[in-house]
């Protein structure tokens, strides 16, 4: 994996989302971004249960991570996802994020991550507050705050959700934390400045990368913006 890990930032870390690439291309599409300057690389894992879609596993992501040495971050939307953290480890994930709302115990499911040894993600769905989960927020590396509800590539933006962040924001700073804060979901030019104004770190960004080449000039706009800049 490559030395970049999850943490507060002067300069937002971009992380496209593999889910609106061309996966008929899937390799040349990895490169691409690579060689354009991504910091890591966004895999949307949806089981059809916690959510209504089916993408990738753990053979596929083994495939991916011969094919580049970006850090992998797993963004599970699954069910029980504690059932599932040694197979993505060992497929080469170098982080994994796992969503509350999906977890009947969510701090075993957080140090099952941690003892696998990839980095530790906690995801919110936008109507989940986050009052229930400060406790975990010392144990994490990454908070994953979604700006739209999880299942679709695509989705508008959710401007309610820039509270939370800066609730969490807020919390960190309070309490010496180090976790970064990511945000997925409707993320371009113009949301990536709202994203960034509230507290996120990483940008998480699918259609406004893969749709619209050349992807350098589209990783650079979100930096730019996302540090408050003109694109």
């Amino acid at each position: 994996m490559t030395s970049w890990r999850p943490h507060p930032t002067d300069t937002p870390a971009v992380a496209p989302s593999l889910l609106a690439a061309d996966w008929s291309r899937i390799d040349a599409e990895v490169a691409a971004v690579e060689a354009a300057g991504a910091d890591l690389l966004h895999l949307d894992v949806m089981d059809g249960q916690f959510v209504d879609n089916i993408t990738i596993g753990p053979v596929v992501i083994r495939g991916l991570r011969q094919m580049t040495r970006l850090y992998l971050d797993a963004h599970l939307m699954v069910q029980e996802p504690g059932r599932y953290v040694e197979a993505f480890r060992a497929a080469g994930c170098d982080g994994i994020t796992v969503h509350a709302e999906a977890a009947a115990d969510v701090g075993g499911t957080l140090e099952a991550v941690r003892r696998s040894g990839a980095r530790v993600g906690l995801a919110l769905n936008p109507a989940t507050p986050l009052a229930p989960f400060t406790a975990h927020l010392a144990s994490i590396d990454l908070l994953l705050v979604m700006s739209v509800q999880p299942g679709h590539g695509g989705q508008a933006f959710r401007p309610e959700v820039l509270s939370k962040v800066e609730e969490a924001v807020r919390w960190r700073r309070e309490r010496g934390l180090a976790f970064a804060v990511e945000m997925d979901g409707g993320i371009d030019a113009e949301t990536a400045i709202l994203a960034r104004r509230a507290g996120v770190d990483v940008l998480v960004a699918g259609t406004a990368i893969f749709r619209r080449p050349p992807y350098g000039a589209r990783i650079e706009a979100l930096r730019a913006a996302g540090s408050g800049l003109s694109a």
